[in-house]
């Protein structure tokens, strides 16, 4: 197999690959139109591959023949058969939550993580977490102080699950950031609105975080200061606003962000432009917001309007999503498209919906491994009850990661397809010592010495490329001496160090540096830093010490 010489590299050539797969033919299915009293109704969020290469999802309504019921988890083979593998009960207070609005999370243990918009204990919101099987455990009861989160969770490197709320009733009333182990231990934050009435951090949060390369997250908020925001909030709770929406560049984003290869993040706003009808937008991580498209430009907004969901970056490298209204104009307000566009913010409308095959897809898009886009409507269909529908572009199969970062030693699972009898995986070029679990997933160790890059498995039937960069996360061991004046030579030990790119002392000032090896840096103590941790940045990830550096006069 061909050695790939830097993630850039690997990208080109897996484009390539991606490529080849591709026809100008796009066939649009539904697979499936729920129904409220059998299958449930009204999915609010994208669907999830699980480690078996089905899907999974949550329906917030229905799911009982005898209306008894408040939602559902379910599983769908790419074929479009459902089996239902929870019911949440019809009593406002039942104790495993009801409205689960979030969808699921697949999270490192093989199991799915979701939440409830109500029920419990408290009556305001649930954490659980469930089985392939349909075993569920419900986590946490959520107060009334931080009602009802309706956005999903995600899983950090750190091995915790966190999210938002945005429909709180008590307490502020305008949502919280919280942490939640997989044990169940929960953490508020950062309470939103902390200056009312204006709230410029922000107040109700209903898009998913996602995790930086600063290892800090970041999300959006519908409301606050003009029309909503984006932040980045630590592990530690501080919260910092990065963007503003004014209505011009968009207003009251209601999804949340994509982070993209290159440490920037891509989203929508549901409000704002020229057309008030949304946006889609590109923003660095310092904050700088470039607009890359208006929705609503065409009459009757045939290039669809309000975009409720969050973007997917496709294997062919362009952007993908869905807007809830606009295209078709049998529906009321439109019936919903899905749309491509690239980075430089060229829009192709790619399918507008008709109320025959569901309409007002809110949930956003999922590229299955076997490279099919697949998705969900909140109404329409055969029921008015929603639907699950594919979009087959002829984008050829690839792998994906459980979670997409790690270090080295650490074992980690990848989804495909086609995995009996694999004979290679490698991360950046480097081989992996792995173990084929089923046909559809394997676990691999991130070598010694790898970097971060695509990662390449190699099976009967050819070579599956992933549809993203797995980080390889540095880790900072040890550093001497622990104390020095300015220009102080200090040898910094860990692992993973070969992609460094700065090296920080005290409140992050930066330094000159010298990698020497994989896993040792020297750099030199600069001026105007002060007694603190150390912090290494990779293309990785940042490592900071556990031990402080004292600057001495």
């Amino acid at each position: 197999m061909v050695k790939l010489n830097g993630w850039k590299l690997a990208w080109a050539g897996f484009l390539f690959w991606a490529m080849m797969g591709v026809s100008n033919a796009q066939n649009f299915t539904t697979l499936l139109d729920f129904d409220y009293y059998v299958s449930g109704a009204q999915p609010q969020m994208a669907l999830v591959q699980g480690a078996d290469g089905e899907l999974y999802g949550t329906t917030p309504f229905g799911g009982d023949p005898n209306g008894y019921a408040n939602g559902t988890v379910f599983k769908v083979t790419l074929a479009g058969k459902l089996t239902t593998l929870y019911n949440f009960c019809y009593q406002y207070d039942c104790t495993t939550g009801v409205y689960p609005f979030g969808g699921l999370v697949l999270g490192t243990d093989g199991r799915f993580y979701g939440n409830t918009a109500r029920g419990g204990t408290e009556g305001a919101g649930t954490v659980f977490r469930i089985t392939r099987q349909g075993s569920l455990s419900k986590l946490y009861d959520f107060g009334y102080g931080d009602f009802g989160p309706s956005a999903g969770l995600i899983q950090a490197t750190d091995g915790d699950f966190y999210g938002t709320t945005g429909w709180a009733y008590g307490g502020s009333g305008n949502g919280i950031v919280f942490k939640i182990t997989p044990q169940g231990t929960f953490t508020t934050l950062h309470v939103f609105c902390s200056e009312p009435p204006f709230c410029p951090d922000g107040s109700r949060s209903l898009g998913a975080l996602v995790e930086g390369n600063d290892r800090s997250f970041y999300g959006t908020t519908y409301d606050g200061a003009c029309c909503g925001t984006i932040f980045k909030v630590s592990r530690a709770g501080h919260l910092t606003t990065l963007h503003t929406f004014n209505g011009v560049d968009g207003a009251y984003p209601s999804a949340g962000l994509l982070r993209d290869f290159d440490g920037s993040f891509y989203g929508t706003t549901s409000g704002g432009g020229a057309k008030g009808w949304g946006t889609v937008f590109k923003m660095n991580s310092r904050g700088t917001l470039t607009k890359l498209y208006e929705f609503c430009t065409l009459p009757n907004c045939a290039d669809g309007s309000l975009p409720s969901a969050p973007l997917l970056r496709a294997t062919d490298g362009n952007f993908y999503g869905t807007t809830t209204y606009g295209g078709d104009i049998a529906c009321e307000f439109g019936c919903g498209t899905i749309f491509k566009i690239t980075s430089q913010g060229d829009l192709t409308t790619l399918y507008r919906f008709g109320p025959g095959d569901g309409f007002w897809p809110r949930g956003g898009l999922l590229q299955a491994t076997n490279g099919i886009f697949y998705g969900t409507t909140t109404r329409g269909a055969s029921f008015d009850d929603g639907s699950i529908f594919s979009l087959d572009m002829g984008f050829a199969p690839f792998v994906t990661f459980v979670h997409d970062s790690g270090k080295v030693g650490g074992a980690g699972g990848i989804l495909g397809q086609g995995f009996t009898g694999t004979t290679d995986v490698s991360i950046n070029g480097t081989p992996a010592k792995f173990t084929v679990v089923s046909d559809t997933f394997l676990k691999a160790t991130v070598p010694d010495g790898t970097t971060t890059g695509f990662v390449t498995v190699t099976t009967p039937g050819g070579t599956l490329a992933s549809n993203k960069v797995f980080r390889v996360l540095p880790q900072l061991l040890s550093f001497d001496p622990p104390s020095g004046p300015v220009g102080t030579q200090v040898t910094i030990t860990g692992v993973s160090f070969s992609q460094t790119k700065a090296v920080g002392f005290g409140d992050r000032v930066p330094a000159q540096f010298t990698v020497n090896s994989d896993t040792q840096v020297t750099a030199t103590v600069p001026s105007g830093a002060k007694t603190g941790p150390i912090g290494i940045k990779t293309k990785g990830g940042i490592a900071i010490s556990s031990g402080t550096f004292t600057v001495t006069p």
